[in-house]
């Protein structure tokens, strides 16, 4: 499924998703401020200490959207499916970690 009106399953999301991420600079943003975001995170766990909410925010936010404003020049995904965005940012930042990225952008139509 390429382009419908809304996905309706995280599958058929993916490959769009991935194809949203064409420029290697937009995905670095995406890592830094994936993996930014998660020792935020894991750090108010640890402390509970909710100041960090704000700066979770805009860590896991502020690369991300200034990455397709600036960047890649489109509208973030976050914006029409939230959860699925964050699932896809993880998705994304494990494929590159596992060295299987480049395989699922090429069979997304994106030539990495």
């Amino acid at each position: 499924m390429k382009n419908p009106e809304r996905y309706t399953n995280y599958n058929d999301f993916f490959p769009f998703y991935l194809r949203e991420h064409r420029k290697k600079s937009t995905r670095v943003f995406h890592y830094f401020g994936t993996i930014a975001y998660q020792v935020l995170f894991w750090t108010l766990i640890a402390t509970q200490n909710f100041l960090f909410i704000p700066l979770i925010l805009l860590a896991g936010y502020g690369p991300a959207w200034v990455s397709h404003f600036f960047i890649e020049k489109n509208k973030p995904a976050t914006f029409k499916y939230p959860l699925w965005s964050l699932m896809g940012d993880h998705h994304m930042v494990w494929l590159m970690l596992t060295g299987k990225l480049k395989r699922k952008l090429n069979e997304a139509g994106v030539s990495a």
